[in-house]
């Protein structure tokens, strides 16, 4: 039976009888899992969430911000070999390949963890006088990212841990992949 994967939205499944099959391009006969499809209502639960959850993470302190994002990248390295080996099924890259994305993936979180303790502002000169001129950085709100299919570790890192680390929250949409593969193997659509 192929393994089955629903989106996940303010810590809770919601599962979909629409899925979308992630095939294994070195073998298209191998189904990695099938990963239910969001509906439009689903991405505005999941922007509302975001928008409810900023309000907290927002304030948290970079200390905080520091501990969950090393933890998560932790985590990554502790599995890097377990997360390469799945990828490289999913994406038919070299093994290699796929547990250095894992560790890379990592590693994006490690460093912008430790960015959330070097969190500076600047007071620079201004051309006009008695004008003094300040930037901080802020929170802005909920990024929202659809991240393409070539490094389905790293790029998603790429754009979650930044986001996280400076107090913002995410709602992350990965790209359908092999999907063109597939259908020149003759797998009709609607499996994919």
């Amino acid at each position: 039976m192929t393994a089955t994967f629903p989106n996940y939205i303010n810590g809770r499944t919601i599962d979909s009888a629409d899925r979308t099959a992630d095939i294994n391009p070195s073998n298209v006969n191998d189904i990695v899992g099938e990963f239910a499809r969001g509906t439009t209502g689903e991405l505005d639960q999941a922007i509302a969430a975001a928008r409810d959850a900023f309000k907290k993470w927002s304030r948290t302190t970079p200390q905080e911000r520091f501990d969950i994002l090393d933890r998560a990248g932790t985590e990554i390295l502790a599995r890097k070999d377990e997360l390469g080996r799945l990828l490289s099924r999913e994406q038919g890259k070299p093994l290699a390949d796929g547990i250095g994305e894992a560790g890379r993936a990592g590693y994006i979180f490690k460093f912008f963890a430790g960015e959330t303790l070097r969190l500076a502002g600047d007071k620079l000169d201004s051309t006009r006088p008695g004008v003094e001129v300040e930037v901080t950085r802020e929170p802005i709100g909920v990024i929202g990212a659809i991240t393409p299919w070539n490094f389905p570790l790293a790029i998603p890192a790429w754009k979650i841990a930044p986001a996280l680390a400076y107090g913002n929250c995410m709602v992350l949409k990965p790209a359908v992949k092999y999907q063109r593969i597939a259908e020149s193997k003759g797998i009709p659509r609607d499996n994919h």
